[in-house]
């Protein structure tokens, strides 16, 4: 039974370029990159490289790139740091209502600290109106944060157009632009973000490295103290391998500029044939164009998401909903979204990558026509 992995936006495997540039750093360059004797200047020097790898890719300055642990650990910084530059009882957020957890949750714990938090809604294609967004400003607004894709339906957000208004009201605005790396291309200026999140795990790097691009001239409270590692951004001692992984990831993404394409026509045959084989017993869910190019989820009418994979062992994808005691309760976006429980019960999220080839997805439809006819 070969075994096809569709579930690219879950996490991607490390690249065998990635993988290579590592592995001196596991044996033959294990020197602290703070030091300054000769076991340490591999490391720096490493470090260094793989900084400017980053903010190439996103049209950043080096030195506005801070490593961390993860896309978690970056949003945290983010909300909490920004959080702590302001009075408590003055502080005003505004986020969407399909955040990932690593948003949500960190405003839920700054609620408990008197951060007063406005969750803005979304269309039925998951993508948020501006307009919406500008009318919840208040005088104690100081941080906007929306994602640039979502994960689960794809959908790309207007993030320019909300970057405009935050710089004429002066706010702060971030973008969790984890799903996005790699896939589409972000350039920080013309986004008009002050601070954007990377996640590794998410563009062919190891799990357990980030990064966060916090503008030029921007303060902000560090989330973790200690010594004055990344500038005093971030206190402890860099994973120089994991941080030269990401930096290999990211130039390898900025090099594959063919890769988007190669991704959307994939995804686009895969979806012409799943309508072909399903008819009107499939639906579709995120925005019909302004989507990620590689993001599939549908919505299998009559069926559960859970039911379809289980009788598809052999396929790695997600579904948009879960089952706990004989009941179906949708993901948070999809509810956001207003897609019904009986339809979004079904949802399956298939997300391709760099190594998916149209041979797997022609199995993946031969095992489909199967079970519906």
């Amino acid at each position: 039974m070969n075994q096809i992995y569709l579930d690219y936006n879950a996490s991607t495997p490390i690249a065998p370029e990635v993988q290579a540039v590592m592995m001196p750093f596991f044996s033959e360059h294990y020197g602290n990159p703070s030091a300054l004797h000769f076991a340490g200047r591999e490391g720096k020097k490493a470090v260094e490289m793989a900084r400017y790898h980053v903010a190439s890719l996103l049209n950043a300055s080096a030195n506005e790139i801070v490593f961390t642990s993860g896309g978690s650990e970056s949003n945290n910084h983010v909300l909490k740091g920004v959080f702590g530059r302001f009075e408590r009882k003055k502080a005003h957020i505004i986020t969407t209502t399909i955040e990932h957890p690593a948003v949500l949750n960190p405003c839920h714990y700054l609620e408990k600290l008197g951060a007063k938090v406005t969750y803005i809604g979304v269309d039925r294609h998951g993508k948020v109106d501006p307009s919406e967004v500008e009318a919840a400003i208040r005088k104690d607004t100081i941080l906007i944060s929306v994602m640039h894709s979502n994960n689960e339906v794809g959908t790309i957000q207007p993030i320019s157009e909300v970057g405009k208004i935050a710089k004429k009201n002066g706010i702060l605005f971030h973008t969790d632009a984890s799903q996005s790396v790699g896939k589409v291309e972000l350039d920080v200026k013309a986004l008009n973000v002050d601070f954007l999140t990377v996640a590794g795990h998410k563009v062919y790097a190891p799990k357990g490295i980030g990064a966060l691009y916090i503008r030029e001239g921007v303060e902000l409270e560090p989330l973790i103290h200690g010594a004055g590692h990344e500038n005093g951004r971030r206190a402890g001692t860099e994973n120089v391998m994991f941080v030269v992984g990401l930096g290999e990831a990211c130039k390898l993404a900025k090099q594959l500029v063919g890769e988007a394409n190669n991704m959307h026509s994939l995804r686009e045959y895969f979806w012409g044939h799943l309508q072909d084989c399903c008819g009107n017993q499939i639906s579709l869910n995120g925005h019909p164009v302004d989507r990620l190019p590689n993001t599939l989820s549908v919505n299998f009418l009559n069926q559960t998401g859970q039911e379809i994979l289980a009788s598809l062992p052999q396929i790695a994808a997600s579904t948009g909903s879960a089952c706990h005691a004989n009941e179906i309760t949708l993901s948070p976006v999809l509810k956001a979204m207003g897609v019904k429980e009986s339809v979004g019960k079904g949802a399956v999220r298939f997300s391709l990558g760099r190594y998916t080839t149209k041979e797997e997805i022609d199995e993946i439809i031969r095992l489909l026509k199967k079970m519906f006819y």
